[in-house]
């Protein structure tokens, strides 16, 4: 799983560790903003490394993992 991340999954990774997402439905705000990769919160959550329900986004333990090894 670490090797087929992105950069960018990375840094959103990164901005949910910090409290600056959100999601709302199917959509990951990052500041407020919608995430311009449309399709990046849902891989993130499929992938079981941030919250799947509404509202702040939080690191799963895998998420924390991941980010920590990096």
């Amino acid at each position: 799983m670490n090797t087929s991340l992105t950069h960018h999954d990375r840094a959103v990774l990164r901005a949910v560790a910090d409290g600056r997402c959100e999601i709302t439905g199917s959509s990951l705000l990052v500041d407020g903003l919608c995430c311009a990769d449309q399709f990046a919160g849902l891989r993130l959550r499929t992938a079981g490394l941030i919250s799947a329900g509404p509202g702040v986004a939080a690191l799963t333990d895998a998420g924390h993992a991941l980010l920590d090894a990096a």
